[in-house]
C-alpha cells in the first residue's frame, strides 16, 4: 500500500504544560522516523497522537493513502501499535490473546496463521502457555505479534526493545526491516543505539 504520514504544526500539552509545539514532518513508505529526547520531552505522547489515542493541542496529522486521507482516530486499520503499557490478558494463553484481538479487529486467524506469527516473534512452541508464565521479554514479543495481526502499513513502536534480550532485539530488527518493505515505521526511544533505525530523527526537547 502507498502510505504517507504528514504532520503539520503539531503541539501537545501535559496538563497546563506545553510539551512540544510546531512539529511538522513527512514520512513515507520504506522510511523510519525515530523520535528521541529526554524523559518527559513528549516521545510517547507523540506516538499516542499518531495512534489517535490522544488529541493534539494544535496542528494536524494525516495518513495519506492512494484512495483517501485518514485522521488518526479513523486510521486504526492502518496502524500497528507496540508499547510497554499495552495490556495483554495474563490469564489467557498467547494463542487465546491473539485470537481475541483478531476477533476484535474482525480478522480471520486460523491456528496456522497464529503459529506463523508466534514463530516470527520468537515464541514458537509457546502459544499454549498462559501469559502468567511469560517473562517480561516474552510478553513484549507477543505485543509485536498483536501489532502485526492485520499487516498494518504503519507500525508505531514505543521503546521497541525494552525488556528484550539480544535475541529479542534481533526479532525487532527483522520486524522493522520487513515493515519497511511495505509501509513505514515510527519509533519513540531514549536509547541512543536505536537512532540507527532512523532515516529521519526528530529530537524533542532539544
Amino acid at each position: 500500500m502507498s502510505i504517507r504520514l504528514t504532520v503539520e504544526g503539531l503541539a501537545a500539552n501535559y496538563g497546563a504544560r506545553r510539551v512540544f509545539s510546531g512539529v511538522s514532518l513527512e514520512v513515507g513508505a520504506g522510511e523510519t522516523l525515530v523520535v528521541s529526547g529526554h524523559n518527559g520531552s513528549g516521545k510517547s505522547t507523540f506516538l499516542r497522537l499518531l495512534a489517535g489515542l490522544q488529541r493534539p493541542a494544535a496542528g494536524q496529522i494525516a495518513y495519506r493513502t492512494a484512495g483517501a486521507d485518514w485522521a488518526p482516530a479513523e486510521a486504526g486499520h492502518l496502524i500497528g501499535w507496540v508499547a510497554p503499557d499495552l495490556t495483554l490478558y495474563r490469564d489467557l494463553t498467547a494463542r487465546e490473546n491473539l485470537r481475541f484481538f483478531a476477533a476484535v479487529r474482525r480478522i480471520r486467524l486460523d491456528d496456522a496463521a497464529i503459529d506463523a506469527l508466534l514463530e516470527r516473534v520468537g515464541l514458537g512452541g509457546r502459544g499454549d502457555d498462559r501469559l502468567s508464565a511469560y517473562s517480561s521479554g516474552m510478553a513484549q514479543r507477543l505485543r509485536y505479534a498483536y501489532a502485526l495481526l492485520h499487516r498494518p502499513p504503519v507500525l508505531l513502536l514505543d521503546e521497541p526493545t525494552v525488556t528484550l534480550d539480544e535475541r529479542g532485539a534481533a526479532v525487532v530488527d527483522a520486524v522493522i526491516a520487513e515493515q519497511r518493505r511495505h509501509g513505514l515505521v515510527v519509533i519513540a526511544t531514549n536509547d541512543p543505539r536505536e537512532l540507527r533505525y532512523g532515516d529521519l530523527v526528530l529530537n524533542l526537547g532539544a
